[in-house]
C-alpha cells in the first residue's frame, strides 16, 4: 500500500486529563489536555483563543510545567499543538508519564 503523502503522527498519544492554561501573546485561557505524546497534545479550551494555525503558544500545567509549541489545527474549541523539537518537552512529558500519569478513558462531553 502507498502512503499517499499523508502526514501521520510520529508518536503514540495517551489519553489524559491535565488541567492548565494555554497562553497566546498576552492572552491566557483555561484548558484541559485531552491526549498527550512526546511530540504534541490535543487541548480543549474553555473560551475562544484567537490564534491561527502556525501561531506559537505555551501550555502551562502543574504536572508538566511550561511546554512551547505551535498550533497545527483548531476545531470546535480544541487545538492540536505540536511541541518545539528543540525544547525540553520530551523530557517533561516522559517525566509526567513516569511519575504522574494514570490511564483514563475518553469522556464524551456536550
Amino acid at each position: 500500500m502507498r502512503n499517499l503523502n499523508i502526514i501521520t503522527r510520529k508518536a503514540e498519544r495517551k489519553y489524559c486529563r491535565i488541567f492548565g492554561k494555554v497562553r497566546y501573546l498576552n492572552n491566557e485561557v483555561d484548558a484541559r489536555i485531552l491526549n498527550l505524546s512526546i511530540t504534541g497534545a490535543a487541548v480543549e479550551i474553555r473560551t475562544p483563543l484567537y490564534a491561527a494555525s502556525g501561531s506559537r503558544v505555551q501550555i502551562l500545567a502543574e504536572d508538566l510545567g511550561t511546554l512551547n509549541g505551535i498550533i497545527r489545527w483548531s476545531h470546535n474549541g480544541r487545538l492540536g499543538i505540536q511541541f518545539d523539537p528543540n525544547s525540553n518537552a520530551r523530557a517533561q512529558v516522559a517525566s509526567y508519564f513516569r511519575f504522574f500519569h494514570k490511564d483514563v478513558k475518553p469522556v464524551l462531553t456536550r
